[in-house]
C-alpha cells in the first residue's frame, strides 16, 4: 500500500509543481503532515542534501524521501513518479511541435516567446543585481563589461571569467 501511495503522491507533486525543484517543497510538507513518513526536520535535511548534490532539487528530494520511506524500491518509485508527468508533457509537446513545425502561427508564437524569455531573465538579473550589489565599483565594473561586450565581440565566458576575477580580487579588499 505504501508503494501505491508513494506513486500517487509523487506523481501529483511532479504534475502540479511548476517553477523548478523548490516548487515541490509545499507538496513535500503536505506529504509529511498527511502520512508522517518523515518529519519536518528530516525534510529540511533532505532539502539541504538535495541542494548540494548534482541534479534537480525536486528529483533529489523525491529520491531521498522515497528511500527514507520505503527503501530502494521507494526511491525508485518516488523518483520515477515525480519525473513521469514532465516526461509525458515533453513527449506530447514534441509530437505536436513536429506536426505543427511548418505552421506559421506556431512559428510566430515561438518567435515571440524568445524575447519574452530573455526579458524575464533580464528582469530577474536586474533585480538580483540591484538588491545585492551596494558598492559603486560593481556598477562601474558592470558598465565596463557591458561596453566591452558590445564593442568587442568575444566568447561570453571571457566576460564571465573577468567578472569572477574582479569579484575575487575586490572580495579580498572590501
Amino acid at each position: 500500500m505504501i508503494y501505491l501511495l508513494l506513486v500517487i503522491e509523487y506523481f501529483k507533486t511532479g504534475l502540479f509543481s511548476f517553477g523548478g525543484g523548490y516548487a515541490t517543497i509545499p507538496f513535500l510538507y503536505h506529504i509529511s503532515e498527511t502520512y508522517g513518513w518523515y518529519s519536518s526536520k528530516q525534510l529540511s535535511d533532505m532539502i539541504a542534501v538535495a541542494s548540494i548534490t548534482p541534479g534537480p532539487v525536486g528529483v533529489n528530494v523525491a529520491t531521498y524521501s522515497g528511500f527514507t520511506t520505503a527503501g530502494i524500491l521507494g526511491a525508485f518509485l518516488a523518483t520515477s513518479s515525480v519525473v513521469l508527468p514532465s516526461l509525458i508533457f515533453v513527449v506530447v509537446v514534441a509530437k505536436l511541435l513536429a506536426k505543427f513545425r511548418e505552421n506559421r502561427h506556431v512559428q510566430a508564437a515561438i518567435y515571440a516567446l524568445k524575447p519574452a524569455g530573455c526579458g524575464l531573465l533580464a528582469a530577474i538579473a536586474v533585480n538580483l543585481f540591484r538588491e545585492n550589489i551596494t558598492q559603486i565599483w560593481a556598477y562601474i565594473l558592470f558598465a565596463l563589461l557591458l561596453m566591452m561586450s558590445i564593442k568587442v565581440k568575444k566568447e561570453p565566458l571571457i566576460y564571465l571569467g573577468l567578472a569572477a576575477i574582479a569579484g575575487l580580487f575586490t572580495g579580498f579588499f572590501i
